[in-house]
Formats: C-alpha cells, sequence, structure tokens
C-alpha cells in the first residue's frame, strides 16, 4: 500500500508540472497571406552571362604534343605491364610514367644544346689554327694601311690561293674606293657596292668577281692554282677598267 500511495502522488507531481507548462504556452498563428515570388528570364539572364555559372563542358582538339604524350604513355604503360605484370599503374609508377615525356624533351634538349656547341667549339678551334682567316676588323686596316699587292704575293707564297682571292677582292675595292667609284664602308655588303657603280662597264665584272669571291671566301669551296690563274685574269681585268676611268 505503501508503494502505490507513493506512485498515485508521483504520477499526480508530474501532471501538475505538464498541466502549467501547457498553460505557459502562448501560441500565435500566422495570418499574413502568402507571397508568391516568380522568377522571369530577365531575372535569370545576369546568371546566364556570369562564367562562374557556366558549366557547359567545352571539347578541345588534342594538339600533336597531347597525342604524343597519350602515345608514350600507352607505350611505357605496356612495357611495365609486361616487365612487373600489372594491368595498370598507380602510385609511384604511374607519376613516373606521366613525367616520361617531359624527361625525354629535356634530354632531347640537352642533347641539341650539346651539339650547336661542339659545332660552335670545333668552328672557333678550326678559326684559331686558320692563320689565313681575317676578321672584319682586320678589313678596314688591310683597305686603309696595308699594301695588299704584298700581302696577295705572300699568300701564293704559301699556296693559299683561297686567300689570295681575298686579297684580291679587298685591292679592287680599295682601286674603286680610291677612284670615288664606291664609298667603302665597313658595314655595306658587297651589293650595296654594285648598286653604287654608275659605270656600266665595271657592273658585270664587278658581278663577276663578287660572285667569285662569296663561293670561295664565304662557301669556304677549295680553289687549287690552276683556278686561281682563271680568277686571276679577271681581277686584272677588272683593275684595267678602274685604272681608265681615273
Amino acid at each position: 500500500m505503501r508503494k502505490l500511495h507513493f506512485l498515485l502522488l508521483l504520477g499526480i507531481y508530474w501532471a501538475g508540472i505538464l498541466s502549467a507548462q501547457k498553460d505557459s504556452l502562448n501560441i500565435v498563428y500566422d495570418s499574413a497571406p502568402l507571397e508568391v515570388k516568380t522568377i522571369s528570364d530577365s531575372d535569370l539572364s545576369k546568371f546566364y552571362e556570369d562564367k562562374d555559372f557556366q558549366y557547359e563542358v567545352v571539347e578541345i582538339d588534342p594538339t600533336w604534343w597531347d597525342d604524343f604524350k597519350s602515345w608514350l604513355n600507352n607505350l611505357m604503360l605496356r612495357i611495365f605491364e609486361n616487365i612487373f605484370g600489372v594491368e595498370e599503374a598507380s602510385g609511384i609508377l604511374a607519376a613516373f610514367i606521366r613525367l616520361v615525356p617531359y624527361l625525354l624533351l629535356g634530354v632531347l634538349i640537352y642533347i641539341l644544346i650539346r651539339f650547336f656547341l661542339n659545332i660552335n667549339a670545333s668552328a672557333l678551334k678550326q678559326a684559331s689554327k686558320n692563320k689565313a682567316l681575317v676578321s672584319l676588323s682586320e678589313e678596314e686596316h688591310i683597305i686603309k694601311n696595308e699594301n695588299i699587292q704584298d700581302l696577295i704575293n705572300q699568300a701564293l707564297s704559301q699556296k693559299d690561293f683561297r686567300l689570295a682571292v681575298r686579297y684580291s677582292y679587298l685591292h679592287v675595292l680599295k682601286l674603286m674606293s680610291e677612284k670615288e667609284l664606291i664609298s667603302w664602308e665597313l658595314q655595306k655588303t658587297n651589293d650595296d657596292y654594285l648598286k653604287e657603280i654608275s659605270k656600266t662597264d665595271l657592273q658585270s665584272p664587278f658581278t663577276a668577281i663578287t660572285h667569285l669571291y662569296n663561293f670561295t671566301w664565304y662557301g669556304g669551296f677549295y680553289i687549287d692554282e690552276t683556278a686561281y690563274q682563271k680568277a686571276k685574269g679577271t681581277f686584272e681585268s677588272i683593275e684595267k677598267i678602274i685604272s681608265s676611268n681615273g
């Protein structure tokens, strides 16, 4: 009976608490009319024009470099599959395969750089050994200060017919400059001198010796004594024409 009495009192207590809470609630219902919002195309137009909201996927045609990388990646993948017996590269192996095209490109660039450096080094080494080489800085000194005929004779005594052609051409330029047939300047080209020649009897032979000089000196073509004797006659012919135009 005591337990029953206790449970009855506990039930009455909780019922009083719940009743008090229910009476304390003040429920207010919203009776305002609902306003329906509408969205027009003009409202959406600003979002259509905003690049941040453009999610269309644009397919770009792959370049030759993309095709090359794809081909190389597939090739490397097949190689590693045969070696390691894996179906798909992952982890470090996948990262290495992706780096292979760039590694090969770096190696190719390195080889090309070494190739051109070796060519330039060989050319400089050969130039230092070739005592017959005349630099552009020496050309002005030769024309203005040297006895070019002595230089020609010296080259011939050494059987250096290519250098003799070089000096013979400079001698012609010096004679034409002294006769004021051309205005010699270091930066001018042989074509510039040809345009300056007004004497028609000089234009054709000067063109001939200019071609001979360009092929022999700049073209690096070998010339023997027989070929030089033919060239010597051409130089002597134009020297006589220059002298007669004094």
